[in-house]
């Protein structure tokens, strides 16, 4: 990375990498209801928030620089390098997208996007055939969508954690519980004991793994 180029204030970086982010998101769960308009609401406020800082206005690194500057003289701590916090905490050295968290952090964010991409798949049949969904990773976990965006949200954490991303990740999941809840109560109506007998077997949103496969039935829950 060239060091004399601006590190932040980059807004149009900032503006397009949140676009790219959001627009996947869009694209796999396809909203239409109020409840999925939500989710991908919250999932698009912390991806902003990710970028404005990566890219923005570096308000986690202006913060602990008192910190950082006493722990790591000599170091430029506003440099983007250093701007991923785990690198320099860790001491990794080279290119900090090459270190192993960094790479972890990719293969979150792709595992946790394809995990969306296939529930919506799994999800738009059943609704199609006006049936309970719980094949795919449905037969997994009942909200695998948000499963997903909390992988990819882990995700960005490890490979930029920031002071506000990491204080809104705790609230993302309790926004995500309390639609999974009121999910779950428009489906149990629809499809009765149908969809009790799929609660007693399948956890929310932690695989249990090594236990049974899919389930009779196919598709249509959240």
């Amino acid at each position: 990375m060239n060091e004399t180029a601006p590190a932040y204030g980059l807004w149009s970086v900032v503006i397009i990498n949140s676009a790219v982010f959001i627009f996947f998101a869009f694209s796999f769960i396809k909203p239409k209801t109020k409840l999925d308009w939500r989710s991908l609401g919250a999932f698009s406020a912390f991806i902003v928030a990710l970028f404005a800082e990566m890219y923005g206005f570096p308000l986690s690194i202006y913060l602990l620089s008192g910190w950082l500057q006493s722990r790591f003289p000599g170091t430029d701590i506003l440099s983007h390098d250093n701007g991923h916090l785990w690198y320099t905490l860790l001491g990794f050295k080279g290119n900090p997208h090459l270190n192993p968290i960094h790479l972890v952090s990719n293969l979150l964010i792709f595992i946790g996007f394809y995990i969306t991409y296939r529930a919506w798949r799994v999800l738009h049949a059943a609704q199609q055939d006006c049936v309970l969904a719980t094949t795919g990773p449905y037969a997994r976990v009942r909200h695998p969508q948000y499963s997903g965006f909390l992988l990819v949200m882990t995700g960005f954490l490890l490979t930029w954690p920031t002071i506000l991303t990491l204080a809104m990740f705790p609230i993302m999941v309790l926004v995500y519980i309390q639609l999974a809840k009121r999910e779950e109560g428009i489906v149990r109506k629809e499809f009765g004991d149908l969809y009790d007998r799929y609660v007693q077997t399948t956890p929310a949103f932690i695989p249990r793994f090594g236990a049974a496969g899919d389930t009779q039935t196919r598709t249509s829950a959240e």
